[in-house]
């Protein structure tokens, strides 16, 4: 038995079909603490994102409420003029319009507007109409607000931290028990060591090059080198990464070896 055949090839990066391959004959645990690995960085960058994108806006629209308002049965008490424009960045953009009047548009991406009985959300998909709650009463002040905002920002990030990461840890599990059969079945027609448990894994490492492209174009995207146009695109691109992926990593896996057909006894 030749020690060098029977060697498994170790499994470290998954950013090429050969790395993803190496996948297939690792260990669980050692796909589990690469996508782990993966998963931070991902939710590094959301945070970060979060941190400096958004945050700072949601911070001065706080500050620009006037002392008095809130939201009682359903309904915004607005003491100040209407329309108002509260912050506006890039990203975010918050105003308030009580009669929905559009006479507010500004070019953020997500502009949040405030009004009477109802909040609309207006992004590149369209808008979307969200209820003010009817039973219970919520501060719309900056008086209440700035403190609460304060407290609230460093464990926004924290639990944001933690879905993010738990959640593309889960995704990626069930993904590559859906993706798993086609890893097989390309393995299984061109003749390579893969079984179901090997394939399974290597679906589960094939993911890891599209999450790599997303948390890149995120970050390109909170610098201003991409608009959202582009990220949607990027979106769109990490599954079709992943698919190729998926496809070509079995094709790097051993070959079967040829079985010899049995000699025939010349006696």
């Amino acid at each position: 038995m030749n020690p060098q055949e029977d060697a498994k090839p170790f499994a470290w990066e998954p950013l090429t079909p050969p790395g993803v391959a190496a996948f297939a004959g690792a260990s669980l645990y050692r796909l589990l603490f690469v996508q782990f690995f993966f998963a931070l960085a991902a939710a590094t960058t959301v945070v970060w994102f979060l941190a400096t994108a958004w945050f700072p806006t949601i911070e001065t629209a706080v500050r620009a409420l006037p002392a008095r308002g809130e939201i009682r049965d359903g309904k915004l008490s607005w003491p100040a003029s209407s329309p108002a424009s509260l912050a506006e960045g890039t990203f975010l953009a918050f105003t308030v319009d009580l009669e929905h009047e559009g006479q507010l548009r500004p070019p953020a991406h997500l502009q949040v507007e405030f009004g009477r009985n109802d909040i609309y959300l207006f992004s590149l998909l369209g808008y979307r109409q969200l209820d003010y709650p009817r039973d219970r009463v919520l501060a719309f002040n900056r008086t209440d607000l700035e403190p609460n905002w304060g407290a609230w920002r460093p464990p926004i990030l924290w639990i944001t931290f933690g879905a993010v990461s738990a959640g593309l840890m889960a995704s990626w599990s069930a993904l590559a028990t859906i993706y798993f059969l086609p890893a097989w079945l390309v393995g299984f027609f061109t003749n390579r060591k893969l079984n179901l448990w090997g394939s399974w894994k290597l679906a589960g490492a094939a993911l890891l090059p599209g999450a790599v492209l997303l948390t890149v174009a995120i970050i390109l995207y909170g610098l201003g080198g991409l608009d959202l146009v582009q990220l949607a695109a990027a979106f769109a691109a990490h599954f079709v990464i992943g698919w190729i992926y998926l496809f070509a990593g079995p094709l790097f896996a051993p070959k079967l070896e040829a079985v010899e057909p049995a000699k025939k006894n010349p006696f």
